[in-house]
């Protein structure tokens, strides 16, 4: 199926025929704003070094001037649709050459379309939210700018606070304590210094062993045992009679203690007399020998 033809694409078109520029030099401009927002397109062709941008861009202000007036049509919401450049009348000329010849000197012409439409739905709500940004960051250059030449250096949070830092710590209450921070740091470094020492020191065999008591029940070292329960008859206070027997008993104790000692030592002394007199018959069989 045949595309559309020149005549029959939708949008406000302005024309510009018998242009006195190359159709291919035309070409390379337009080729440039094809597809973009009409404000878009005029600054690329405003800012462009090529002869035909100036011819393209007055085209181009036509055909918008005939969307706003013919159309009724928003300026701001018009994009270039369509634009192409058709070859013109040659106009041709001649140049002396050598030897009596001349050369023909064509001069190109072109016909110029450009055609414009309204952006679509998707794209003016883009469009529009893109512009509002720019908008806004504009503003606030502006305002930054302004407040600097006031004097004014503070930050955006100070300015929402209504008041500096330095304001602020001038402000701040110093009278309460500040220690129960300092505690808590040493509570946790003793934490920390106690596991350290709990991982790289191993348990002695002391240790051990005690632990191993510990679990099975019996008396560490130093610790007296429990006492045996009783089972349930409540203990009988002593008699005089039979207190008075155990002092007799305790008495005779200490009296044989001395006597056990004075035998002890007479008997040392024995032991003494004898290993002397060994030595003094071990003499004597030696004389009546001799």
């Amino acid at each position: 199926m045949p595309g559309l033809k020149t005549n029959e694409r939708e949008g406000t078109r302005a024309v510009l025929r018998h242009a006195r520029l190359s159709p291919y030099k035309v070409r390379e401009v337009l080729d440039l704003v094809r597809g973009k927002p009409v404000h878009e397109a005029e600054d690329i062709l405003r800012f462009s070094e090529r002869d035909a941008a100036t011819v393209v861009g007055k085209v181009l202000h036509s055909a918008v001037a005939n969307a706003e007036n013919n159309d009724e049509l928003d300026p701001e919401e018009l994009y270039v649709s369509a634009c192409f450049a058709d070859e013109g009348t040659t106009i041709k000329r001649w140049r002396p050459r050598a030897r009596g010849r001349a050369t023909r000197i064509r001069k190109r012409t072109s016909h110029i379309t450009v055609i414009v439409s309204r952006l679509p739905d998707s794209e003016l709500l883009r469009l529009q939210q893109r512009r509002r940004a720019e908008q806004l960051v504009q503003r606030a250059r502006r305002v930054a700018g302004a407040r600097r030449a006031a004097g004014d250096t503070r930050s955006r949070a100070e300015r929402r606070h209504g008041v500096t830092w330095e304001e602020a710590e001038a402000e701040h209450d110093h009278e309460h304590d500040h220690d129960h921070d300092e505690a808590v740091t040493g509570e946790a470094a003793e934490g920390t210094e106690a596991e350290a020492t709990a991982e790289g020191e191993e348990p002695t065999e002391d240790e051990a062993g005690e632990s191993a008591a510990t679990e099975a029940g019996e008396p560490t070292t130093g610790e007296a045992p429990d006492a045996e329960p009783t089972t349930g008859e409540t203990a009988e206070a002593p008699d005089a009679e039979t207190t008075a027997g155990a002092a007799d008993v305790t008495e005779a104790e200490v009296t044989a203690e001395p006597t056990t000692a004075a035998a002890e030592d007479e008997a040392g002394e024995a032991t003494e007399a004898e290993v002397t007199e060994a030595p003094e018959a071990e003499v004597e069989d030696e004389k009546d020998e001799d």
